[in-house]
């Protein structure tokens, strides 16, 4: 790990614990209701000085009642706009759309179903347990992940010995193609400032996105290859790690040694790519009005791709899980 990250992880903490202090009246109102999560670059360990704050709430509740009441959410996100205004953090994306409250049973009911992705509850269930850290109601967000786990592994029973984990695999595959928008200009009319911004997008999340996508791929295929089959605890283990630690994770194991090199420089590019874009989203954007240098940056990202892919092939040794990936 280089300096640059161990120094995002320091700073990230502090300034989650620091946030968590002013939220006494949130945290009340969440009880055992209820759980706010992080997820972007503050669930990643990797905030800078310009980072916003991507947050869900989840609480308990059927498909008629919320035990976190109308009231009391409005309450908990009054609460959480105030102290990021006074800790200095930038606003909520989306001028707080996407703050929403789902409740558990909805994060569940939903999978594999034709609105899951028209309702978010999809990005909401995956980016819980591929990017999230815990702000408030920490036993309620253990809960759901356990849960939302346990629906994933609905089949584990007849399998233990052989369980490749398809269903889960492949809405995170699902997801990452899901951001692979094409963010490039579509037609020549369109103001060269915009075109800079949807490159700089496309740029942030090749590399963001992807690793948190693809170090949880990794990890379960590691698991896999080295068990013949992944355990519902394996999943809950793997959420309790950042993209980066999942990334560290395989470099501490002596099985897969021989994809030491390739993901160390996994590592380390990603670790470049959180130096580029530590500066205002003005001056990014003006790097990427420069033509050539945007160019290279997304050259960049696409070596991001070609690290992850290899760091696939090598760990997958053509088992029956990386068959899954591949086709």
């Amino acid at each position: 790990m280089g300096e640059l990250l161990k120094t995002r992880r320091i700073e990230t903490d502090s300034r989650f614990r620091e946030l968590q202090k002013k939220l006494t009246a949130a945290a009340g109102l969440a009880a055992d209701k209820a759980c706010v999560y992080a997820t972007g670059s503050f669930g990643r360990g990797e905030a800078s000085k310009y980072s916003d704050l991507d947050l869900f709430i989840v609480g308990r509740g059927d498909k008629t009642r919320r035990e976190l009441s109308n009231l009391d959410e409005i309450r908990m996100k009054a609460d959480l706009i105030e102290a990021t205004q006074e800790l200095g953090i930038p606003e909520f994306s989306g001028d707080g759309e996407y703050l929403v409250h789902y409740t558990k049973h909805q994060l569940i009911e939903t999978l594999g179903k034709p609105h899951d992705d028209a309702s978010n509850t999809f990005t909401a269930r995956l980016l819980l347990l591929l990017e999230s850290r815990a702000l408030l109601g920490e036993r309620m967000y253990k809960e759901a992940i356990s849960d939302v786990i346990a629906a994933y592994w609905r089949d584990y029973a007849d399998h233990k010995n052989e369980f490749i984990p398809a269903f889960l695999a492949n809405d995170i595959l699902r997801l990452w193609r899901t951001f692979c928008v094409n963010y490039e200009a579509r037609t020549s009319t369109e103001p060269e400032e915009k075109r800079a911004k949807r490159k700089l997008k496309n740029y942030k999340l090749k590399h963001s996105r992807l690793l948190t996508c693809y170090s949880g791929l990794l990890y379960l295929l590691a698991i896999f290859v080295s068990q013949h089959t992944v355990r519902p605890e394996d999943a809950v283990d793997m959420t309790q790690l950042t993209p980066t630690l999942r990334l560290e994770w395989l470099l501490r194991r002596g099985d897969l040694a021989a994809a030491h090199d390739t993901v160390r420089e996994l590592l380390n590019h990603y670790e470049r790519f959180l130096a580029v874009t530590e500066h205002p989203e003005a001056e990014l954007v003006a790097l990427f009005l420069d033509s050539e240098k945007g160019k290279e940056h997304l050259r960049s990202a696409n070596t991001l791709g070609d690290l992850t892919f290899a760091a696939l092939e090598i760990i997958g040794q053509r088992s029956d899980f990386h068959r899954v990936l591949v086709v």
